[in-house]
């Protein structure tokens, strides 16, 4: 398969990289890369990716940033940049792809643990995860026949924790979140949101 994956330079995107070429052709595209651009903020981008492209198979979102902050001190600009990045950025890969993802293709979003069990400074990345998870289960309903479309729900991952001075172990290593990606890309299942398990 012809497999896009938009963030392909950060932590679990190399790994979704690893794990995949060898049996795919994969694409990468990212805003700081070697690849393809894009900046998921700005849907013209969005659309001019596509465009360059053409077709793909399959298209894997693990980018999309929010603001992580105690509520007292986000601002209305912190609000306006996580909606605009991690949720509409996501949810125009999706509108967008008309055209460009083969029939009976798949799309794959991202969003993360913190819109079932919040921590303290996840409001807006809260806010931002439900979003994603409630557009997968409404646009799947519209895109059925069409295209598959899921989220994958990570937890805590390793080298995340790790870099933040915390227990290694208490998280999943960014290597086993990538197979709940590649689930997405060859089960058929469509308004799903797929969780990380630990291997």
């Amino acid at each position: 398969m012809r497999v896009l994956i938009v963030g392909a330079t950060g932590l679990i995107g190399k790994e979704i990289v690893r794990l995949l070429s060898p049996e795919h052709q994969v694409i990468g595209a990212s805003r700081n890369g070697p690849d393809q651009f894009v900046d998921l903020t700005d849907r013209a981008s969005i659309i001019s990716m596509y465009r360059q492209l053409g077709t793909v198979d399959a298209v894997i979102c693990a980018a999309g940033a929010a603001k992580f902050a105690p509520l007292e001190a986000l601002t209305d600009e912190d609000f306006a940049f996580s909606l605009a990045n991690k949720l509409m950025g996501q949810v125009n890969l999706v509108r967008c792809s008309g055209g460009h993802v083969t029939q009976g293709g798949s799309l794959t979003l991202t969003s993360g643990i913190l819109s079932l069990h919040p921590v303290t400074g996840s409001a807006v990345v809260g806010i931002v995860n439900a979003g994603v998870e409630a557009f997968v289960r409404s646009a799947a309903l519209e895109l059925r026949g069409k295209a598959g479309v899921n989220a994958v729900s990570p937890g805590w991952v390793s080298e995340t924790l790790a870099a933040m001075g915390q227990a290694y172990s208490a998280g999943t290593p960014a290597a086993v979140v990538a197979q709940a990606y590649d689930r997405s890309l060859v089960e058929d299942i469509t308004g799903q949101v797929i969780p990380v398990k630990k291997s």
